[in-house]
C-alpha cells in the first residue's frame, strides 16, 4: 500500500482550513494545519512534508515571506499558494518565488486534487533523478554536493569525495560498508595513503553531522563503517 503524502497547510481562516483539511484527508493525504505564519516556520523545521499549501495573508509572517524562508531550508519542497489575493502582481510574485501553482479562491476542489497529484508525481520523478537523501534533520543533495540542515536553515558545501562517501554511507544506511569497498569505489585504490585520506574524510563527515545526535558513523572492528540513524 502506497504511503500517504504529507501536506503542510498554512491558512489563517480556521473554519476554511479545517474544512479543507478534512476534505484532503478524505482523499488519503496527511495534513498538518497551522494558522500562523511565524509558527508555521517552526513546525516545518520539525516536520517531513511532501508539499506545502500557503495562504498569502497570514499573521506575523505572510505567505510570500514564509515561502522564501522555507525554500532556504528545503530548496526542493514543492509549494502552492491558495489565496483570495487576485491581483496579477501578487500572482507574478508567487511564481517568482518558485511556486508550482497559484490558485485563487474560490476554487474547484476536484481541480485542486488533480493539481496536487500532478505536482507530487513530478516531485517523485525529480527526486529519482537528483537522488536527494533524507538523514535525520539533514537532506543530502549529491548532485550539488550540499548537506542541508533543515532545522538550522544552513547548507554545508561538500568536497567531491565527501559527497561520494556520505552518499555511499546513506545508500547503505544501517549496513556494514567495508573499508576496501569504499576505497576502491571512491579513491580507486586501497593503499596506505588512501586509507589515511579516507579517515580524514570520515572525521569531517562526523563533524558535519554532529548537530544531530541521532546520527552516528560507527567504526566496525577497524575493517569498515556503519551509518546509523536512530530516528
Amino acid at each position: 500500500m502506497e504511503e500517504r503524502k504529507r501536506l503542510f497547510l498554512v491558512e489563517d481562516d480556521l473554519s476554511f482550513g479545517s474544512v479543507l483539511k478534512s476534505y484532503l484527508e478524505m482523499h488519503q493525504y496527511k495534513i498538518e494545519l497551522v494558522i500562523d505564519g511565524k509558527l508555521a516556520l517552526e513546525v516545518f523545521k520539525k516536520g517531513n512534508f511532501d508539499l506545502c499549501i500557503f495562504d498569502v495573508m497570514l499573521p506575523h509572517i505572510d505567505g510570500f515571506q514564509l515561502a522564501e524562508s522555507i525554500k532556504k531550508i528545503n530548496p526542493n519542497i514543492p509549494f502552492i499558494f491558495l489565496t483570495a489575493k487576485t491581483l496579477r502582481a501578487d500572482e507574478v510574485k508567487g511564481y517568482q518565488l518558485g511556486a508550482d501553482d497559484y490558485i485563487k479562491k474560490p476554487f474547484d476542489s476536484e481541480i485542486l486534487l488533480f493539481k496536487l497529484k500532478a505536482i507530487l508525481n513530478r516531485k517523485t520523478d525529480s527526486s529519482e533523478k537528483t537522488n536527494t537523501f533524507r538523514l535525520g534533520k539533514f537532506v543530502l543533495n549529491p548532485e550539488f554536493r550540499e548537506l542541508i540542515d533543515q532545522q538550522e536553515n544552513s547548507v554545508q558545501k561538500l568536497s567531491p569525495k565527501e559527497a561520494e562517501l556520505l552518499q555511499l554511507f546513506v545508500e547503505n544506511k544501517e549496513k556494514f560498508v567495508a573499508r576496501e569497498e569504499a576505497l576502491r569505489k571512491i579513491w580507486g585504490d586501497d593503499n596506505y595513503f588512501t586509507k589515511r585520506s579516507m579517515d580524514v574524510y570520515v572525521t569531517k563527515l562526523r563533524k558535519y553531522l554532529s548537530t544531530d545526535t541521532s546520527i552516528e558513523i560507527l567504526n566496525i572492528h577497524g575493517s569498515g563503517f556503519r551509518l546509523v540513524c536512530r530516528k
